[in-house]
């Protein structure tokens, strides 16, 4: 399976999850170590866009294209176990539980969730502590630029 990342330069050979441990994010606690990855370049894209002012154009972002090995059996998280406002911000705590306990029974490399901003697509997040994690390869990285048109 190959997923996607965005990040910046300094951090793209960094699959550690250390950014997600330090500071959080909708699937996982702070203390938790995380990597996340969307299925596409464009969800990776909005991901990454989300979480940053519109005006500001990120740049110095390299795309990371990841592969993880086919035989890797995967957990997925479906939208109807969920509680109905899983998407807002007031339930992050429900899914960074949902998230911290896959990390800590271990027993899956990588957890498939649904993603917030596009219904219907997935991200899919990786237990770096997982034994398995160490199948996980970078295949490319290149520099992402994005068109101006995006930020007028």
């Amino acid at each position: 399976m190959i997923v996607f990342r965005l990040a910046k330069k300094q951090y793209t050979h960094k699959l550690s999850g250390e950014g997600a441990e330090l500071y959080g994010g909708r699937w996982n606690s702070v203390g938790t170590p995380m990597l996340y990855t969307s299925e596409s370049r464009s969800l990776a894209l909005l991901e990454l866009a989300v979480h940053l002012p519109f005006i500001i154009k990120p740049t110095q972002y390299c795309l990371v294209t990841i592969q993880i090995p086919d035989a890797i059996k995967f957990q997925t998280v479906a939208v109807d176990t969920l509680k109905n406002d899983w998407m807002s911000p007031s339930s992050q705590k429900h899914t960074q539980r949902i998230g911290d306990l896959f990390v800590e029974k271990n027993e899956h490399l990588v957890l498939k969730v649904p993603s917030v901003i596009v219904p219907g697509d997935s991200n899919y997040l990786m237990n770096p502590l997982h034994p398995n994690f160490e199948k996980v390869k970078i295949l490319k990285t290149e520099l992402f630029s994005l068109d101006s048109r995006l930020f007028n």
